[in-house]
């Protein structure tokens, strides 16, 4: 009854988000082009500084996808995992803890073992490269007398970037060794700014832009082979497939497929278990180096505590620089821009939560993500929550 009440709210919430996903008037790409590139500080270089404008637009857009188009979903073997025994005839559970939240462990659910999960994360960005988006001190463009310490024209923006992810996703092992799964993250993703003129003192707005998306992001097939498995130690490999299902114009997909080749290493002795997991993608959005480890302890038979870390490289999708240059046409005045670099961007995070499982086969989780970094565009902190509900035990 209770898989059955759940498989219906689960439905549900697809079919809500598709029919929110016919997509607003303007889209969040364009909304944030506008506000760029808009700008009335006289640099006397209007290519140089509309070129400098929307590559920058391009890279806080790479950065929202980097968060959203290949956001880390929760682990496929994320509650109960189970074998028989041959000695009592009968299916028992395989470990005391309930795993990671992110980081795969070796293990598969169990052969005609299969769960089904549904998780919510709230991501509110407060920084891009360390520098503040909310309260107005962003500089994209000003110029400045050589001899004085503040510039007399200058251009600012106020950027507030909110996404809010509900994650559906399950998986079923075929075999004690073979799973295959799935995860469907539905965004909702929405962005208000304003670009504001302060020349000697005094300050104009120059253009504002909201903009809203909800729909789906990039859909994840994925599957996990167990290679190796004694006596609590396991390695296992993992392909996952991200189709282009997300709108690219919405910064909901990366617009192009992509695939994540992974190694899973674990170690699970009694209540304490131990899990490292290394990747490599291609394609989607740019090619990625990840890594992870977690530690997962048993505190009592129905309370695992997790601690993770979380690494990422994305190659080429860079990061926010200011430079300055003499200004062509007025005498000792600067111009100073905000450029971007093609430097690969480097994300840790650390993920310390709990699993708690309420009642038979029904897993609670709850963690709070934090960076580590400040590259690209980040949160304070991000939480999670989730459910996860194991049938065919």
């Amino acid at each position: 009854m209770i898989s059955g009440r759940f498989a219906r709210f689960a439905g549900v919430t697809l079919t809500l988000v598709a029919l929110a996903s016919s997509g607003s008037a303007q889209t969040v790409s364009d909304a944030l082009t506008f506000l760029m590139t808009n700008q009335s500080v006289q640099t006397g270089d209007f290519e140089r500084d509309r070129t400098a404008a929307e590559a920058t637009s391009e890279t806080i857009s790479r950065a929202i996808l980097a968060n959203l188009a290949t956001l880390p979903v929760a682990t496929s073997s994320s509650g109960f995992l189970y074998r028989l025994n041959p000695e009592l005839g009968t299916v028992e559970r395989a470990t005391q803890s309930f795993g990671p939240f992110f980081v795969e462990r070796a293990l598969t659910a169990g052969r005609h073992q299969a769960s089904i999960g549904l998780t919510f994360q709230q991501l509110r960005f407060e920084s891009l490269d360390g520098r503040t988006l909310r309260n107005g001190s962003l500089v994209t463009t000003a110029n400045q007398f050589v001899d004085e310490a503040a510039p007399f024209d200058v251009d600012r923006l106020t950027l507030n970037i909110d996404a809010r992810i509900a994650t559906l996703y399950g998986n079923v092992g075929v075999t004690d060794r073979l799973e295959v799964g799935f995860a469907v993250p539905m965004v909702d993703l929405s962005l208000d700014g304003t670009r504001a003129n302060t020349y000697r003192g005094r300050t104009f707005t120059q253009a504002s832009a909201t903009a809203r998306s909800i729909g789906f992001a990039d859909i994840v097939a994925r599957t996990k082979v167990t290679l190796y498995s004694e006596d609590g130690a396991g390695l296992a490999t993992a392909v996952d497939v991200r189709l282009p299902t997300g709108r690219q114009e919405d910064l909901l997909g990366a617009g192009q497929t992509s695939m994540k080749l992974s190694a899973i290493g674990s170690l699970e002795s009694g209540k304490l278990s131990t899990h490292v997991n290394a990747g490599v993608s291609v394609g989607g959005l740019a090619r990625e180096l990840s890594y992870g480890a977690a530690i997962a302890a048993a505190t009592t038979p129905r309370v695992t505590v997790i601690g993770e870390v979380l690494g990422r490289w994305i190659d080429g999708a860079g990061h926010i620089e200011t430079v300055t240059a003499a200004h062509p046409t007025l005498r000792q005045v600067e111009t100073i821009r905000l450029v971007p670099d093609a430097a690969g961007l480097n994300m840790i995070t650390v993920v310390p939560g709990f699993k708690w499982n309420l009642s038979d086969t029904w897993v609670l989780a709850g963690n709070v993500s934090m960076p580590v970094t400040s590259g690209g565009l980040t949160t304070r902190f991000t939480p999670f929550v989730g459910v996860d509900y194991a049938v065919g035990r």
